[in-house]
């Protein structure tokens, strides 16, 4: 079994910026995927940013150039540095991990993040 804990959500003005992490531990392999996604109320889940265990990004058209994801092999955390935060990315925000040793998709629990001014 994988855990997922996600940290550093809040209230942000617009323009400002955040930094999320995202701690996993149990039962993880060698080789695993790891990703952000959010959820805003009413709408889908939709991606943010994916990062594989090589380290190659993906990001999702509305946070390319303000968002970074990074991650830290070594602690098994993950990060995603969000900045010129606009209203529109008020959402939780959800990490992801997928195990391809197990073919399971590992979902944490969520942190709030709102853009108001």
């Amino acid at each position: 079994q994988v855990q997922l804990v996600e940290s550093g959500g809040g209230l942000v003005q617009p323009g400002g910026s955040l930094r999320l992490s995202c701690a996993a531990s149990g039962n993880l392999s060698a080789i695993y995927n790891m990703g952000w996604y959010r959820q805003a109320p009413g709408k889908q889940r939709e991606l943010v940013a994916t990062i594989s265990s090589g380290g190659n990004l993906n990001y999702a058209d509305p946070v390319k150039g303000r968002f970074t994801s990074s991650r830290d092999n070594a602690k098994n955390w993950m990060y995603l540095q969000m900045n010129s935060l606009k209203p529109e990315d008020t959402a939780v925000y959800y990490c992801s991990l997928f195990d391809f040793r197990s073919r399971r998709l590992y979902w944490g629990q969520g942190t709030q993040v709102t853009v108001s001014s």
